[in-house]
């Protein structure tokens, strides 16, 4: 017969087993507190706010970014930089560029300058907290010196391009080589968006249990020259504009990689302990000014859609610095649209908090901890964007005031209300001087603590050096020549070479 156990055996063995159940669920909690997530952190590259599905396009198809906007954060306020390098240097230090000379422009290909060597990297801080680190994709921090490039400064691993535009199919720009592994130049046949994404794909299948990673996947997609293979493009026969066809490929591409690389994650077991972090690096270009120096576009309708929101790539409109963007990590990040305002400079403080990473070896950082806002929707501790500043224009937003003011001759001042002018289609500044010379201020006290733009710099030394002047002659014969003993104008004086015939001593 089976024997019933006592009411006083029962309460202990009840006991008992609450206590094994508490100490289980401790356990579990500590364990999942200890694991460090994985992060993919994708950049596209001058992508439109609207050409992607989530945001309201019609015509491209985009259904991985899609999905993991509606599984995840979709943001309405997510601001970069309105250009390539200044974005991710703010990315990559939580501080604004005007703080290290990176705040006007690119970095063009003959330039010799990067991203200054003492700043303090996210890459390098995820790496001494333990990450794998890895950028398969575009750069674009510095290239004519090695001290600038990506494995000297912190990632383990790197493929792909270094400086800001080259051509999808020859990996080149202007007869040069712009495609490396690990330092070292790969000659190989492929379209760069399939190949960075066919990297990222190998990458993530070498990755090993237990060891957190960060990739930093930056395509180059769709900047500028505008080149799709063919079968991708033959999939738009709709879009009547032969640009807007090829673009609609290359975003299509684009989300077909991305979506390669979530089925890598899914496979590999790791994608429920992986924040999937998406966005653009500036908004869609709208001026040909902006589309680079591959091609010459002044008579190209440029193809990107950056919806309602007016300009697009280098302004500092909204249509330049709110970027299509989304998070996602499943059982972690709650869906649903985010509307706090999160900029480029937050990511590196909110990343290595996720990463149980110390931040005690960067300057001052600019970024905020924003992982409340992207994970639950709640309230962003920022209430200031800092669009730019530069010595000739500035604009800063605080709370719902937005200024933008270019000091140039002549000088302009524009003044918005973005929740209720999100389109700034009214310049509310002859109304509100107040408030117009509050911002002024701003403006002018972080100019007070802005470096010199390298990139100013840069080009002043280039129009200014000195070399053979293009004079144009009658006779087709160029210029004529003279000795080097010929009149001179110097730094130590004027005519002292001049010219003395026989008859004068």
């Amino acid at each position: 017969m089976k024997k019933i156990p006592s009411k006083k055996n029962v309460s202990v063995l009840w006991v008992k087993a609450v206590i094994a159940l508490s100490l289980s669920l401790l356990t579990r909690g500590a364990g999942a507190a200890e694991t460090k997530p994985n992060i993919v952190h994708i950049v596209a590259d001058d992508l439109g706010w609207k050409d992607v599905g989530f945001n309201g396009c019609l015509d491209i198809k985009t259904p991985n970014l899609d999905a993991l906007a509606a599984g995840g954060a979709k943001f309405a306020q997510f601001y970069v930089q309105p250009m390539s390098t200044p974005t991710r240097a703010a990315l990559m230090t939580g501080r604004y560029p005007f703080r290290y000379g990176l705040q006007t422009i690119v970095i063009p290909g003959p330039a010799g300058y990067g991203l200054d060597t003492s700043e303090y990297l996210l890459s390098q801080c995820l790496k001494d907290a333990g990450y794998t680190t890895a950028i398969i994709g575009k750069w674009h921090l510095g290239h004519a010196d090695l001290k600038y490039w990506p494995k000297q400064r912190g990632f383990d691993y790197q493929y792909g391009a270094m400086i800001g535009e080259l051509d999808y199919f020859t990996h080149s720009d202007g007869g040069v080589l712009d495609w490396f592994r690990n330092n070292k130049p790969v000659r190989e046949k492929g379209y760069t968006t399939q190949l960075i994404g066919a990297d990222a794909v190998k990458y993530i299948n070498e990755q090993k249990a237990g060891t957190p990673f960060y990739l930093y996947l930056t395509f180059n997609a769709p900047h500028t020259p505008y080149q799709a293979p063919k079968e991708y493009v033959d999939r738009y026969p709709n879009i009547a504009d032969p640009t807007r066809r090829t673009y609609a490929g290359m975003v299509n591409c684009l989300d077909d990689e991305i979506g390669k690389v979530v089925a890598a994650l899914d496979k590999k077991g790791l994608r429920d302990n992986t924040l999937i972090l998406f966005h653009s690096d500036n908004g869609g270009t709208r001026n040909a000014m902006f589309a680079g120096q591959m091609a010459d576009l002044s008579k190209t309708k440029i193809p990107c859609d950056n919806g309602p929101y007016r300009d697009g790539k280098g302004a500092l409109f909204e249509g330049g610095c709110r970027v299509a963007a989304c998070a996602n990590w499943p059982g972690q990040i709650k869906a649903q649209t985010v509307d706090g305002m999160i900029h480029a400079v937050d990511i590196f403080p909110t990343l290595a908090a996720l990463a149980g990473a110390s931040t005690a070896k960067s300057k001052p950082l600019d970024g905020m901890n924003v992982w409340a806002t992207i994970a639950a929707g709640k309230p962003s501790p920022r209430t200031e964007v800092v669009y730019n500043v530069e010595p000739f224009r500035g604009a800063v937003r605080q709370g719902d005031w937005k200024l933008i003011w270019r000091s140039l001759i002549p000088t302009s001042v524009d003044l918005y209300n973005l929740a209720d002018d999100p389109y700034e289609q009214k310049n509310l500044a002859a109304a509100h001087p107040d408030k117009v010379a509050a911002l002024q201020d701003r403006l002018n006290a972080l100019g007070k603590e802005s470096a010199k733009p390298l990139a100013l710099i840069y080009v002043a030394s280039v129009g200014l050096a000195h070399g053979k002047p293009r004079m144009a002659s009658e006779d087709g014969r160029g210029p004529a020549l003279v000795e080097d003993a010929a009149h001179a104008i110097t730094d130590e004086g004027f005519g002292e070479r001049d010219i003395v015939g026989e008859d004068h001593h």
